[in-house]
């Protein structure tokens, strides 16, 4: 009933076109239902000769009235359905605003193919409800009184006699209505889990690919697909169902009709002209029957999707926006930070300040919580004792926050289009010689100008058409050029050979003094000029100083560093 509730909410957005089309939509079945009275009509006149009104009079009429249907029937889809499809376009769009607005916790705990099929088929189907599902709702409304009305006045025995299926059609519709929405929920489910599964083979075809696992992943996809193939047939079984079982009771009225009405015409009861009156407004009669069904399979499904919708339609983000600062300095500073995901500490009593003019560098083993740190400090998780130019960062708003920060991620996600538009990403009225700049800087320059058409080669998606090093550059240039008062490189150089990643240093030393700078690495031959590197292990720094100094301690950073330069001379 809740959902219900919600539909209903969702169609008074569009009321006024809605409430337009349904005048039309009326107007049309007013117009239907006049057609078997003219019939009644000619039929007894063609009994009582001579007529009273000539065949092309009545012949006229008809087609006045199809004209009529005509004209109508164009304005009520365009409205009604129009509305419907405006309704999904904003749907939509809330949809997605909404997920713009949740946090990193949502996506790591909310699988990608649920979040298509609800933003696909769940759209689609809550869609159909509000545009033919309104417009079957009304004709069995309309339709049906009148229809009934001008049978109870032609013989009101016939009528009863009609009404005998009547009971049998609303327990069977009730059965299968509360049956179907079940079904259709679960159905959704199922595609969501194949969507997914679908997702993951075609991100990670290379792997499977590489390690031979074609026929293990087809295998694995043929289940999953298997399993939403037998939850669909599980609904459309019961649909299936349903429909042959309002229709027998149909013909059963029909039947009923036909013996006792064809009786009444025998004895003069009523005229041939009002037995095929009444016959044709009992057939008009048997659509809202059957449309019953309809209808609610319509609702059914567009509530359960509506329902699946809401539940993140109505989620509160995380993350709340409710800050005013702007960041002007960057100076960043942690103090006694915590953090933990889902109980398993990350983060254990961090104190540490990153100033401006200065470049941090933060290494360590593996799982250490280097990128935890990058993590709050864009407010994809929320903590206490985190803190920008001396105030806490939640008063800063996200939008200032974000935009003052300028990173370049390990796993770099690019866009399918132009490198121009990718690298001026964030600042999109950017000029051309800005963005050469910037991709000199990020020694990415020459490759582009190698290429058929420069910065306007196309992309293809994640720009899995270039290398993980020409990526990583493209992405170094793309922070360069917000010209951010902050910057973290988080691994950004990990696929780049150590001659490129030297000269990007030296390319960028000044803009990194000029600007608080953040240096993750696990190749610590990028972050050895750093005047400060932190070294984490467990969630912890326990050490700090510069390279000369780690290295003179002779602990964790000092067998890192002895470890890679073994490792680079086996190379």
């Amino acid at each position: 009933m809740k959902e219900f509730k919600d539909f209903c909410r969702l169609l008074l957005k569009q009321k006024t076109r809605l409430g337009k089309g349904l005048v039309f939509l009326l107007i049309v079945d007013g117009a239907q239902m006049v057609v078997p009275w003219i019939l009644k009509f000619v039929i007894d006149d063609l009994s009582n000769l001579p007529l009273s009104h000539s065949l092309p009079f009545y012949a006229l009429i008809i087609i006045g009235l199809g004209l009529l249907v005509l004209v109508f029937r164009f304005f009520w889809r365009v409205m009604i359905i129009g509305a419907s499809r405006m309704l999904e376009r904003d749907l939509r769009k809330d949809f997605y605003h909404r997920l713009m607005s949740l946090g990193a916790r949502f996506y790591h705990q909310t699988d990608t193919g649920d979040i298509m099929a609800r933003a696909t088929n769940d759209v689609r189907a809550v869609q159909q409800a509000a545009g033919f599902g309104v417009v079957i709702a009304a004709d069995i409304v309309f339709m049906g009184l009148v229809a009934l009305a001008m049978m109870f006045y032609i013989s009101r025995t016939l009528t009863l006699y009609a009404l005998i299926v009547g009971p049998f059609i609303a327990g069977c519709t009730y059965y299968f209505g509360k049956i179907i929405h079940i079904k259709f929920e679960h159905s959704q489910e199922g595609f969501s889990l194949l969507s997914g599964k679908v997702r993951e083979f075609i991100t990670g075809i290379h792997i499977i690919r590489n390690y031979v696992q074609e026929k293990e992943a087809i295998d694995d996809f043929d289940k999953t697909n298997e399993e939403y193939f037998n939850r669909s047939m599980d609904l459309i079984k019961h649909w299936a169902g349903f429909r042959p079982i309002i229709f027998f009771l149909a013909e059963i009225a029909f039947s009923i009709i036909l013996f006792f009405g064809g009786r009444d015409v025998i004895t003069g009861k009523i005229t041939l002209g009002s037995f095929v009156a009444f016959f044709s407004y009992l057939d008009i009669l048997i659509w809202p029957m059957i449309a019953i069904g309809i209808v609610i399979n319509r609702v059914q499904r567009g509530t359960a999707s509506l329902k699946r919708l809401n539940r993140i339609l109505t989620m509160e983000p995380e993350i709340k926006d409710r800050g005013k600062e702007k960041v002007e300095k960057g100076i960043i500073e942690f103090k006694d930070l915590y953090f933990s995901y889902n109980g398993a500490s990350v983060l254990k009593g961090i104190n540490v300040q990153f100033e401006p003019n200065k470049r941090t560098a933060i290494v360590g083993t593996t799982a250490a919580g280097r990128t935890t740190i990058v993590n709050l400090l864009w407010r994809n998780y929320d903590a206490e004792g985190i803190y920008i130019d001396g105030k806490p960062i939640a008063n800063f708003s996200l939008e200032n926050l974000r935009k003052s920060i300028g990173l370049v991620p390990q796993s770099t996600i690019l866009f399918s289009t132009t490198i121009r538009d990718n690298i001026a990403f964030g600042k999109p009225k950017t000029s051309l010689e800005e963005i050469t700049q910037v991709a000199k800087k990020a020694e990415i320059y020459q490759e582009i100008m190698e290429m058929e058409n420069g910065f306007d080669t196309l992309l293809g998606e994640r720009g899995m058409n270039l290398s993980g090093g020409q990526r990583q550059r493209i992405a170094i240039a793309r922070a360069l050029i917000l010209n951010p008062p902050i910057l973290i490189f988080d691994d950004a150089l990990s696929s780049v050979d150590s001659h490129t990643e030297k000269a990007i240093m030296a390319n960028i030393r000044d803009f990194l003094t000029q600007r608080t700078s953040i240096l993750i690495s696990h190749r610590l031959s990028a972050v050895k000029d750093a005047d400060e590197i932190l070294v984490m292990d467990n969630g912890e720094i326990i050490e700090r100083g510069t390279h000369k100094e780690l290295i003179n301690n002779g602990k964790l950073y000092t067998r890192l560093y002895e470890k890679q330069k073994l490792e680079e001379l086996l190379e």
